[in-house]
């Protein structure tokens, strides 16, 4: 695409965005306010169907373009919209918060404002659904609050009924709880309502584009009230994470820090991260953030690099159980009388032209998910979103200028949402750790079930800040996370648990096998280690089957195609398909409907928690003899080379992993009004969720739903040695060279230039755009 001029109103002074070959842009601007002006009007020019729809979603407004199947979506989103005071709000993020938001918009519009005068810069989703952008206000970006992520409110339901039906036992094989600890111990669990998180997950979803749901009338808009099944959601959220890490120049082959991370989110196009280079008197840096917000979360400015994952295991969000009163059901017991429920109807917009209103509850906690008159109860939901500071991300607006340890860690302090590992690296040679996020204190309970919200159950502040855990150039001479509890025991035994869930530590392990076999890290070895697709689940599991003697002879056939493997789950490895598909579809499966004779609670379990399955099946104790384990081996092994058979013929030597493992890159929209698809994809794709190289698929089909999409690579002070990649594009235009050109690149394991000074980034050039003020 040839260079441009483009006069905008709004912009103080000349800037440009230069755009190197891989679509990263590089913005220049001549004043703080003007490059993030300059930042919102490039989010928009490379990403605005997204952020518009995102917009629309997190403000409760999808019905006005997209009719009555949206309604219970809006209604969703509404409840969970910051409705604070604005002015603690801002002042969370620093004196000039405002401001930056403020001109970042001013920026969007002003693009939006082009798109009106040249309609043909429109991307072409908006003609194929008969819409059109709307402006934004700058309280926009900081009171959506539902793109985030907090924990563990479905989790706590969840359990409930797996408890009340079959046990905590049961429930350990879905959730593992470290440290180890007894949620059910004096207590009488009562199975919740599966339907009471209806609104939350629809808060938190997706917008989807089924025909029926886009014809939908109104007395039709109650239907579209779940848009998933539970199940998608918890494998859902099992499956986020990230790796990072930050190794010292000890161990580096150069003397310098590298650092590193991918966090590990839903795979959609557009990605939901964007890469940016931002360059102004006062600030010049290079990262990732989300496309819909000002700054960098990830990345570098020069002295210091930084990178999170998503997530720690913070527990930020509580279950609330009413008593309503039999005259009233807007009263809910509280103390030793009845409070009232804050009631506000809020009238929409349809598309139609037509007007609905939404009803909307809450209790002192929080958002009214579901109410129960007959029962006389209603439930609740108390989460640290709905409080001042703790926009998604947003903090990175402060800690993106940090040009120390300490001065990052002061930083982090006041960072809310999602809870975080974040590592830290710069050009003096420190490196380090930095846990981030609110924490309940829970004075009286643990936060692992639902509690009763009579005034028995409160928060008690956030844990400070200061005393969450940190590491400073620690002598093992890195410092690494991947979701895993990394809570230190001394910090455990002087506080209460900041949480009990985390992510099975697959990864972890295997990242720290590769820090203590390499003692000299570069950028090629942290390339390496995140695509590294070797599964300790799959080594540990077929280690158990050395002395197994089964009968079948597809038994005996697998077990010949297993033996000798290296247990890396490669693409075109027959032995890592063979694995998968017995573990996902086969051995999964049958240890809990082994285990669990409570067809729902089945349902709730689903395939388990990675760690407690195999946790039995190394030591069945009481659960089941080794016999019957080796027998229930064998049989699913044997189930499980027949499977690949079906799905890849009957000769194994033509099987290979990423022949049903793929990633396809899926749009909301589909495809244009002419036929054109707007998905990319497919490509084959080695390792699962417990490989470094995150690639979480869903069980039915095996296609990949989440994982790395971002990752970055720095070398800490020869800044244009670090490499990154983003999927499937820079851009969220179908029409652009870069909407799916990084697809290819990324599935082969391998990364683009992070270019960073002035004169590698123009070598790279291959367009410029220039913006003029108009006078």
């Amino acid at each position: 695409m040839a260079d441009e001029t483009i006069p905008v109103a709004g912009l103080a002074e000349p800037a440009s965005i230069v755009l190197d070959r891989w679509g990263i842009p590089h913005i220049r601007a001549e004043s703080l306010m003007d490059m993030f002006f300059v930042q919102g009007f490039n989010a928009a020019r490379d990403r605005l169907w997204q952020i518009d729809l995102g917009r629309k979603r997190g403000l409760g407004q999808l019905a006005a373009d997209f009719g009555p199947g949206y309604l219970e979506q809006d209604r969703a989103a509404r409840l969970f919209l910051y409705r604070g005071d604005m002015e603690r709000e801002w002042s969370s993020y620093g004196d000039d918060s405002r401001a930056i938001c403020e001109r970042f918009v001013a920026g969007i519009n002003a693009y939006i404002g082009l798109c009106e005068r040249e309609p043909e810069r429109l991307p072409p989703e908006f003609a194929a659904m008969g819409t059109r952008p709307a402006r934004w206000q700058a309280e926009d970006v900081v009171r959506i609050r539902s793109h985030g992520w907090v924990r563990n409110a479905v989790s706590e339901v969840v359990r409930s009924n797996v408890v009340a039906a079959s046990g905590a036992a049961a429930d350990l094989l879905r959730q593992n709880i470290e440290p180890a600890h007894d949620a059910t111990a004096g207590r009488e669990v009562e199975a919740l309502p599966l339907e009471c998180l209806d609104a939350l997950e629809l808060a938190t979803a997706p917008v989807t584009f089924k025909p029926e749901r886009l014809a939908a009338r109104l007395e039709d808009a109650a239907a579209w009230r779940k848009v998933s099944p539970l199940g998608e959601v918890m494998r859902e959220a099992a499956a986020q994470g990230s790796n990072n890490w930050a190794v010292h120049g000890s161990r580096t082959d150069t003397g310098r820090p590298i650092l590193a991370g991918d966090p590990h989110r839903t795979h959609v196009v557009p990605s939901l991260r964007y890469i940016i280079h931002m360059s102004a008197p006062g600030f010049d840096g290079i990262g990732a953030g989300e496309p819909s917000l000002p700054g960098i979360s990830m990345g570098h400015n020069g002295t210091a690099g930084f990178g999170l994952t998503l997530f720690f295991g913070h527990d930020q969000e509580d279950v609330y159980t009413y008593e309503t009163h039999p005259d009233d059901p807007h009263l809910y017991r509280y103390g030793d009388g009845w409070e009232p429920m804050r009631v506000l109807t809020e009238k929409v917009a349809l598309k139609d032209g037509g007007e609905a209103e939404l009803v909307l509850k809450f209790t002192r906690h929080g958002p009214v998910l579901a109410e129960y008159p007959g029962q006389r109860k209603a439930i609740a939901m108390r989460t640290v979103w709905l409080e001042p500071g703790t926009a998604p991300y947003f903090r990175s607006i402060v800690t993106m200028h940090a040009d120390s340890f300490d001065a990052f860690r002061r930083g982090m302090a006041g960072w809310g949402v999602p809870a975080t590992n974040q590592v830290y690296a710069d050009i003096s040679g420190a490196i380090g750790w930095v846990v981030a996020g609110f924490s309940p204190a829970r004075p009286n309970w643990d936060g692992l079930l639902a509690v009763p919200g009579d005034g028995r159950f409160e928060w008690d502040g956030y844990l400070a800040a200061e005393s969450l855990p940190f590491t400073l150039d620690p002598p093992e001479g890195y410092v690494a996370t991947a979701n895993e509890m990394n809570v230190p025991d001394a910090w455990h035994d002087e506080n209460r648990p900041i949480g009990y869930e985390w992510v099975e530590p697959s990864r972890a392990h295997r990242i720290g096998e590769s820090f203590a076999a390499e003692k000299i890290h570069s950028v090629e070895s942290a390339k390496a280690l995140q695509t590294d697709v070797l599964s300790i689940p799959a080594r540990r599991l077929c280690g158990l089957l050395a002395g197994v003697e089964p009968e079948a002879p597809e038994a005996r056939e697998a077990m010949t195609l297993l033996a000798g493997w290296d247990h890396r789950l490669s693409e075109a490895s027959a032995a890592a398909a063979l694995f998968e598909v017995w573990w996902t579809r086969h051995l999964r499966p049958a240890v809990i409907e082994r285990l669990v004779p409570d067809p729902a609670s089945r349902l709730l379990i689903g395939l388990g928690d990675v760690a407690s399955v195999i946790a039995v099946l190394e030591a069945p104790a009481d659960r089941m003899s080794i016999s019957d384990r080796d027998r229930l081996l064998a049989g699913t092994l044997a189930a499980a080379f027949r499977t690949c058979r079906t799905l890849m013929g009957d000769d194994a030597v033509g099987w290979a992993w990423g022949r049903i493992h793929v990633a396809h890159f899926e749009h909301a929209v589909g495809a244009a009004r002419d036929g054109t698809s707007f998905d990319v994809g497919p490509f084959p794709i080695g390792g699962s969720e417990s490989t470094p190289m995150n690639a979480a698929f869903r069980p039915d089909d095996f296609r990949l739903v989440s994982g790395a999409s971002f990752r970055m690579v720095l070398d800490v002070g020869d800044w244009d040695r670090s490499v990154c990649i983003n999927t499937p594009g820079q851009s969220g235009d179908p029409r652009s060279p870069h909407y799916a050109d990084l697809a290819p690149i990324w599935a082969a394991g391998d990364y683009v230039p992070m270019l960073y000074s002035r004169a590698a980034v123009d070598a790279a050039a291959v367009r410029t755009i220039r913006l003029q003020p108009v006078v």
